[in-house]
């Protein structure tokens, strides 16, 4: 495993003593939101939900052995222990993994495709993932009310969906302020959770035997497939595991590891074991059996840091997003939407709108369809478990193509993985008819979205290359028959290095003229996440005052071309920006059924391109300096 971790800044920091403690306090916040408000309705749902089992002892005892060692085997072991390993440039989360993967089968066509297939649905699965954890995690809290009085029953949803609404307009805003109470509260709230599991297990202390694995075994032995399908009940408990790998770029490993083992884990597990002893003690007659283990004089209080930590798992869920989306538009898989940064020391905090009103909308819409966090819990975990599926096979793809694994080996080890992943996924997915269909159908609405713009993309370059002639043939004939040449500096971008951008030839065409310095700039966007300074920006003399430029971006940078620009001086080319204008093309694009694309699909893409960000905003390019030159093609 020679590559894992790779040689960066971020990867190779190893934070101790205070720096450390404070980077596992913020990670709590970030990191452990979702899967730490999972005791709010996961030993619920194995009981009371639609494929609850009779309360007995037996039965609790299955299921906490059941939450045991899925918290074990799938948190700490696939992805604390193995997954973080797979880090591209300090980063993780499906779409780095789906880069690492991809730039290591270079040779290998088929096996690309497929990665980039099972990426993007990954990607595409997580946007479903990011509407149902508000709706659940926020309700689920609120109906903490109707356990202390039946007179907030008809004021349930109303509150959830003030609270959500709330939550989704502050968005604007940044979390930075909000941020740096985030650890510190949600620190509380595990607190809280250890507190009331105690106050639980010492009602029953002999649930502290079912960390034995036979009760596990036993329970499916007894239950047959009624117990099989409670599985997807039981996923609940680690449906934020993929988060730790998502956001391991911005904390790095030690600081998730140690708020894990020091804080996290024995928190959950208290919690689930202090639930599972009321149960045994108190049987049916529980409505909410996290809420029923604190006394009634704390339950108000209970219900207010259970909403708060709600939104906290809610706000990393939305920021994760945004993020994915940034990542997607850089990797080429989306049009150019407006990206606000909402702190200036922390490129992270961004804010997408279109993104943002999406999600709410969809999440207020959640919560008026389904009512209850119990109906909200049969939709929820079908996108997760698919994205943990995918993610167990793009880890093989690494361990085989890029660290040189053997097949025995990868095979043993991602074997184990997805035999549980597959196993959560398979009793997840017999919720279809309940719910499970919406993250899937979202998730195939984003996919078809992403791979229709690739494709258009694609065949919008492919005929421009055909029509556009070769810079070579361009700058013999302005050599042949020298134009005008004006003072200033123009810049010509294009994403064909070795052409004649068309905005060029129309401008000479029109204008018959030349700037006495013409730079042809490509902004190309790698598949690692950040671009060391010294890689930023190539510049290759072509003669004749014209200038080759190459600016690289990685996948989770915002480009800003006119700051890169300015390292233009380093390699001899020096020029005043303020002097400088940008000509770009603007292309009006018209759907014509032909052979390749389907209409539907060139219908789409068209409009997706009207829609788009135009690369004025996008490259943060001063308007006054631009010089739109705009072009009809047919698809």
């Amino acid at each position: 495993m020679s590559e894992a971790g790779q040689n960066n800044e971020v990867s190779s920091h190893k934070p101790k003593g205070k720096e450390l403690a404070a980077l596992s306090l913020i990670a709590l916040g970030i990191v452990f939101g979702d899967i730490g408000t999972s005791p709010l309705y996961a030993i619920h749902e194995c009981f009371f939900g639609e494929y609850g089992i009779p309360v007995n002892q037996a039965n609790v005892f299955g299921v906490l052995s059941l939450i045991l060692w899925s918290l074990i085997i799938v948190v700490t072991v696939k992805y604390l222990t193995f997954i973080m390993l797979a880090d591209n440039n300090g980063e993780g989360g499906v779409l780095a993994l789906m880069a690492l993967a991809h730039s290591s089968d270079k040779d290998k066509p088929r096996s690309k495709a497929w990665i980039l297939v099972l990426g993007l649905f990954g990607a595409a699965l997580l946007y479903g993932d990011g509407m149902i954890t508000p709706a659940i995690s926020v309700l689920s809290a609120v109906e903490g009310l109707k356990v202390a009085t039946t007179v907030f029953k008809p004021y349930v949803i109303p509150i959830t969906i003030v609270i959500l609404t709330g939550l989704f307009m502050f968005q604007y805003r940044g979390t930075g302020g909000v941020g740096a109470i985030f650890g510190p509260f949600t620190l509380l709230w595990f607190i809280v959770l250890a507190i009331l599991g105690v106050r639980g297990i010492m009602m029953h202390p002999a649930v502290i035997g079912a960390v034995n694995p036979w009760y596990a075994i036993r329970f499916f032995m007894t239950n047959g497939w009624h117990g099989f399908f409670v599985l997807g009940a039981v996923f609940l408990v680690v449906t934020g595991g993929e988060a730790l790998y998502a956001d391991m770029g911005h904390f790095g490993k030690r600081p998730i590891k140690l708020a894990w083992y020091g804080v996290v884990l024995p928190a959950l597990i208290l919690n689930y074991f202090g639930q599972g002893a009321l149960l045994v003690s108190r049987g049916t007659l529980l409505s909410s059996p996290f809420y029923m283990l604190a006394p009634a004089w704390a339950l108000y209080p209970l219900v207010g840091l259970a909403t708060i930590a709600t939104v906290i798992a809610s706000q990393a869920v939305i920021s994760g997003a945004f993020s994915l989306t940034r990542q997607a538009i850089q990797l080429g898989f989306s049009p150019r939407l407006k990206i606000e940064h909402t702190s200036d020391r922390q490129i992270g905090q961004i804010y997408v709108p279109p993104v943002n009103w999406v999600l709410m909308l969809s999440t207020i819409a959640l919560v008026l369809g389904f009512k209850t966090s119990s109906h909200l819990a049969a939709a929820y975990g079908v996108a997760v478990t698919a994205t943990m599926v995918i993610t167990s096979v793009l880890y093989f793809m690494v361990l085989r193509h890029r660290w040189g694994w053997n097949l025995i080996g990868a095979s043993a080890l991602v074997g184990v993985f997805l035999i549980v992943d597959l196993a959560f996924f398979s009793a997840n997915i017999v919720k279809i008819a309940h719910g499970a269909w919406f993250p899937l159908a979202v998730a195939a609405g984003v996919y078809i979205l992403m791979t229709t713009w690739k494709m258009g993309r694609q065949r919008l370059a492919a005929a421009f290359r055909a029509k556009i002639q070769p810079i070579e043939v361009f700058m013999d004939r302005i050599q042949a028959d020298p134009p005008l040449r004006v003072p200033g500096t123009a810049v010509f971008m294009t994403g064909n290095p070795g052409k004649t951008p068309p905005a060029l030839l129309d401008n000479l065409k029109h204008n018959k003229v030349l700037h006495e310095r013409v730079i042809l700039l490509t902004v190309t966007t790698l598949e690692i996440p950040y671009v060391h300074a010294h890689q930023r920006l190539d510049v290759t003399s072509m003669g004749q005052d014209f200038y080759q430029v190459t600016i690289r971006f990685g996948f989770k940078e915002t480009p800003d071309v006119p700051k890169a620009l300015k390292r233009a001086k380093k390699q001899d080319l020096d020029f005043d920006i303020s002097e400088t204008s940008f000509f770009l093309g603007r292309e009006r694009l018209f759907p014509k059924k032909r052979s390749g694309m389907p209409l539907w699909r060139e219908q789409i893409f068209a409009f997706m391109s009207r829609n788009a960000l135009g690369a004025t905003t996008f490259y943060h390019i001063p308007p006054k300096h631009v010089l739109e030159l705009g072009s009809h093609i047919e698809l």
